[in-house]
């Protein structure tokens, strides 16, 4: 280094020799000849010299002239260093220039060692030159020069360095020397060694990562990944990598990884396949598949199994073809061996499928039950299934029902005509203790089935099967509530329903009315009766002829159950009642009727009535009938109301004729849904037409426009135009275009005409309201309308109210507040302008035009 420094002191000697002033440098000379040791005079002189554009050896002359005198400087070393490799750029990193800017960093460095940016630009300009030895000597001075909280600056070029070139052995070496103050740089270790074929440290290290209590992966991959990659590196390469025994290392990712026990399972089998060692990996894909717990993991080994063993066979076939004739016998013992170990292990697959199902959940007896039918034809097999069974499944933890493989097993020995065994089945079965009451209540009911079947004459399976239900039903020592579920199903069974169903049922078919009786009578004392056992037990007195039991059967039902579950009964009830005793009877039905009335919801009441209704109609009087419709409109639901009113309607025609249905239409206009009362309006409207009464229809109309929007219930105001063109006159038909603008106008919802209204209710000017658009010629006529009225009032005339002719319909719940706005603000002499006169003219033969026929002034008189 004194050498190096002797050698460049000549050299500035000689450039201070050669030093060329130019005129513009004098002012810069005198000042640094003034301020020697000022920086800011030097730094001046060379911004000058590089604005000048002057020669790159007058500007380098400068900065060694001032480096002289500045040599710890790091701001003028670190411009000229960068200045001197700006001007060296172009050239190849073989030309002398670099080897001279090599030794000016050699200078710098002998005193800014300690500068990272100085070594990491040095450290880049040997790399860029490519002489390896050089650079790498040039990196590991530069980390001994460096503080260590600084060498995380240097390390990142100098592996980007050795791993650039092919020098392995020195790659490697760095890596270790990196690894030990950064450790996750290991995974990028990992690949370089997978790059350059080195796979068995590369295994090594990635065990070492696997292995860390607590992993902080730089490419952030989880743990469960890395296991992964190790296990794949190694099964793919079991003849690169010997250090690390991949047998165990793999069976620990099985142990650890539940969710990829098939992937991992497949990657050992695959390594001793690669070994290869196919025996062991037999072994493997057989060990794997007794073993994992879920049908996916199942479908990946069995398939690959399946391909391998295919696989094996086909290559014994092609060697069996290549045989020599000595050898032939050998290789086709050899193929007809792994086609018989590949025909057993398909017949196998829905065995083994069950098997990963009941290990996944033995609790599931779905899939025993399907276990005894694999077993099919091997009798010893399914009744070992069967212990194996009823041994392992909780009835806490069942899948299905426990009861139907108890069942199921005793039915194996009936199926095998083996009934001593079933019947001690069945007795073992009853002792179990079930989770539901249903589940023993079903094996009670089997065992009598058995019982019914089996038994060796009539009589005897009668008094089987008695007994055995005598047994189930028989009140236990310990009471226990039904719904309890600590309690033993053991002391509940006793009121199951499905028992006493099945009691009533042998007792119906087999036994006598009085023991029949007397179960129904048990079943209701016990409570437990339902409303259809109500109705079979009533039925089953009705068809051994006791009648008046039947309905005292029906009454203590319908005191047992409420309203809705009461409804079945009471239907059947009257039914049977009216139709045993007609109208013999008659106070003792109107009293049931009434009592079932009482407490009626509306839903359930439409066909109640109809049919008290039908009994007065029938064996009563009329009026009652009538009286029972008339409840029935206020009793039913509104959605249900219509339709009785139709019949209401319909009988009160029938009965009174057709006058006396006006009160009921009119309570029905007044009580029914607007839609519903909509079309009554039109029915009653037609009725009075169809009597003549054509003020009375034209009134019904009238009434029935409030609810009638015209861009809605475009057909009723067609209606209303044809009666008027049939039956009225000009002035009718003025007063029915009247009241379909007023209602229009109730309907509309237009700003427009918000506008105009309020125009009109502040006297503005009809100039102003005639700007509006012509959508608005109703706010205009309303307008208009009030400022008549105005002016007639000032007059002093009394106000003139729009006349119809007739007289007005008693019935109507009263004009709304629009229809009588509409009355007021509209006299007979509004002009009701050409739109109307036209539309007149386009519905056909104009009003004038038409004769008027006497009858309809009949009422006034001629005159």
């Amino acid at each position: 280094m004194d050498v190096d420094n002797t050698i460049d002191e000549e050299k500035i000697e000689k450039l201070h020799s050669d030093i060329v002033f130019e005129d513009e440098d004098l002012a810069y000379e005198e000042d640094i000849i003034r301020n020697e040791y000022s920086l800011r005079s030097w730094q001046r002189y060379i911004d000058h010299k590089i604005k000048s554009k002057a020669p790159t050896r007058q500007i380098r002359i400068v900065y060694e002239r001032a480096l002289k005198l500045f040599n710890r400087s790091y701001k003028l070393w670190y411009n000229y260093l960068r200045f001197r490799r700006k001007i060296i750029v172009h050239k190849p990193p073989i030309d002398k220039a670099y080897e001279h800017l090599c030794d000016a960093y050699e200078r710098c460095l002998v005193f800014l060692h300690k500068m990272p940016r100085i070594w990491i630009d040095y450290c880049d300009l040997m790399v860029r030159r490519g002489l390896i030895t050089e650079t790498r000597r040039v990196f590991n001075r530069a980390l001994l020069a460096l503080p260590v909280t600084q060498h995380n600056r240097i390390w990142p070029l100098y592996i980007n360095f050795v791993t650039s070139h092919n020098i392995p052995e020195t790659a490697i070496r760095v890596y270790r020397r990196y690894l030990k103050i950064n450790p996750d740089a290991r995974e990028d270790f990992i690949e370089y060694l997978k790059q350059i074929d080195r796979l068995d440290e590369a295994a090594q290290e990635l065990a070492i990562i696997v292995n860390e209590d607590k992993l902080t992966s730089a490419q952030g991959k989880t743990t469960h990944q890395l296991w992964t990659e190790l296990c794949e590196l190694i099964s793919k390469n079991p003849n690169k990598i010997f250090s690390l025994p991949a047998d165990p290392i793999i069976r620990q990712g099985i142990h650890r990884y539940s969710d990829q026990v098939g992937l991992l399972w497949l990657a050992l089998a695959e390594y001793y396949i690669r070994t290869p060692n196919f025996d062991r990996a037999c072994d493997i894909y057989e060990e794997a598949i007794i073993s994992v717990k879920t049908v996916r993991d199942f479908t990946q080994i069995f398939d690959a199994y399946s391909k391998f063993m295919e696989r094996l066979t086909s290559l014994k076939m092609e060697a069996l073809e290549n045989a020599r004739a000595d050898e032939i016998e050998e290789k086709e013992l050899e193929v007809e061996l792994f086609m018989s170990r590949f025909e057993h292990l398909m017949d196998r697959r829905p065995l083994l499928l069950n098997s990963v199902l009941l290990r996944q959940n033995p609790h599931n007896v779905h899939e025993w039950l399907n276990r005894v039918q694999l077993y099919e034809g091997f009798k010893d097999k399914q009744v070992k299934t069967y212990k194996d069974a009823v041994k392992t499944v909780d009835p806490k933890l069942q899948t299905g029902k426990l009861s139907a493989l108890w069942i199921s097993y005793a039915k194996f020995y009936e199926k095998h005509h083996d009934y001593d065994q079933a019947r001690k089945i069945f007795e073992e079965t009853l002792l179990v203790n079930f989770s539901k009451v249903d589940e023993l209540a079903n094996v009670w009911c089997e065992y009598v089935e058995f019982e019914l079947a089996h038994g060796k004459s009539e009589e005897e399976r009668y008094k089987c099967a008695v007994r055995l239900l005598r047994r189930a039903t028989a009140l236990p020592p310990k009471r226990g509530n039904y719904f309890d579920d600590t309690e033993k199903v053991q002391h509940r069974v006793f009121r199951s329903l499905r028992l006493w169903s099945l009691y009533a049922d042998v007792e119906e078919s087999m036994g006598t009315v009085e023991s029949c009786k007397a179960i129904y009578e048990r079943m209701i004392d016990l409570r437990i009766a339902t409303p259809q056992i109500i109705i079979n037990y009533a039925m089953f007195l009705e068809e051994n002829k006791y009648f008046e039991d039947a309905f005292k059967a029906y009454e203590k039902g319908i005191s047992l159950f409420r309203w809705p579950l009461v409804y079945d009964i009471w239907n059947v009830y009257l039914t049977k009642f009216i139709n045993r005793y007609g109208g013999k009877k008659l106070e003792r039905a109107r009293d049931l009727f009434e009592q079932c009335l009482e407490n009626c919801p509306p839903k359930f009441a439409k066909n109640i009535y109809l049919l008290y209704a039908k009994l007065e109609e029938e064996h009563g009087l009329a009026r009652h009938a009538m009286n029972i419709y008339n409840r029935a409109t206020k009793a039913v639901e509104k959605e249900e109301m219509h339709l009785v009113y139709n019949v209401y309607i319909k009988k009160a025609m029938s009965m009174f004729g057709i006058t006396s249905t006006r009160p009921i239409f009119q309570q029905a206009i007044e009580t029914l849904p607007e839609d519903q009362s909509r079309e009554m309006s039109l029915r009653y409207a037609q009725v009075e037409r169809n009597l003549g009464e054509i003020d009375r229809a034209r009134a019904i109309y009238s009434h029935c426009a409030e609810i009638c929007d015209p861009r809605v219930h475009g057909h009723f105001w067609e209606m209303w135009k044809e009666f008027e063109i049939k039956h009225g006159n000009e002035d009718t038909v003025r007063e029915m275009l009247r009241v379909k603008r007023s209602v229009q106008a109730t309907y509309n919802t237009n700003v427009n005409y918000m506008s105009a209204q309020m125009l009109a209710s502040i006297g503005g000017q009809a100039e102003v309201a005639g700007e509006l658009s012509a959508a608005d010629s109703m706010a205009l006529l309303e307008a208009r309308a009030q400022k008549i009225a105005q002016a007639e009032a000032a007059a002093g005339k009394p106000p003139r109210l729009a006349q119809t002719e007739g007289r007005a319909i008693t019935f109507v719940r009263g004009e709304s507040k629009t229809t009588q706005e509409a009355v007021t603000e509209n006299p007979e002499e509004i002009d009701i302008g050409e739109d109307e006169d036209e539309e007149m003219e386009e519905a056909g033969d104009a009003p004038e035009t038409l004769p008027v026929p006497d009858a309809v002034f009949a009422s006034l008189g001629k005159e």
